[in-house]
């Protein structure tokens, strides 16, 4: 068997345990399960072994107390499937189009990312000296891939954790990170601020060009 086809024989067998236990008006035991699925009580308890630990059921306590080692009994966890699919994508493309069709699409995007970027804090914000590199090291954490030049006047972007969105032509993606970089920068008191970003300045990267801000250029 390959692995794709064993790989979707212990999903459809899970789903059958899982399916068994929603069914079951009371807490049933492992040779139960494997009677009503048809398969050894080995596959059962391998099975159960993967819904415990995704949060689909839950281990029970026996209703009355009977001489010897009493079975080990399960039920289904009731409630939303925590490993369902996600459609974020979309969530974030209706919300985007949304912001979008706003005549003040840009200037709110920014200020957006402004908030996204004041909250994000990193190391001591009072320490304005080093907001550049805490800056660098946000970007990272969020999956951008920095660098900075040696100069400090910008900062490139190997990579963009929402690409799909931004290759789209979905600018407001990219007024939103710029916000982010500023909003970072102010919160730290810094000397300096992102001026602009220029998106896919290179095919590999964007490019966030920095400038000293009016209180101290």
């Amino acid at each position: 068997m390959s692995d794709r086809k064993e790989a979707s024989a212990h999903a459809g067998r899970r789903n059958d345990v899982l399916t068994t236990l929603k069914r079951a008006s009371d807490p049933m035991s492992i040779l139960a399960i494997a009677d009503s699925v048809a398969v050894h009580p080995n596959t059962v308890r391998f099975h159960l072994d993967r819904l415990v630990e995704d949060g689909l059921v839950q281990r029970a306590e026996p209703r009355r107390r009977i001489p010897g080692r009493p079975p080990q009994l399960f039920q289904a966890v009731h409630g939303m499937d925590p490993t369902g699919p996600r459609q974020y994508r979309m969530l974030a493309e209706l919300l985007l189009g949304e912001l979008a069709n706003r005549p003040d699409a840009g200037p709110q995007a920014v200020q957006t990312g402004r908030a996204w970027g004041r909250e994000a804090r990193h190391s001591d914000p009072d320490d304005a000296a080093e907001s550049l590199p805490a800056l660098v090291d946000l970007l990272d954490e969020l999956g951008f891939a920095p660098e900075a030049d040696a100069d400090g006047r910008s900062i490139r972007l190997r990579h963009c954790p929402f690409l799909e969105l931004a290759a789209d032509g979905q600018r407001t993606v990219c007024h939103i990170h710029l916000g982010l970089m500023q909003g970072a920068l102010e919160t730290r008191r810094s000397p300096l601020t992102v001026d602009r970003l220029e998106p896919f300045a290179e095919p590999d990267h964007c490019l966030a060009h920095l400038r000293q801000t009016e209180a101290t250029a």
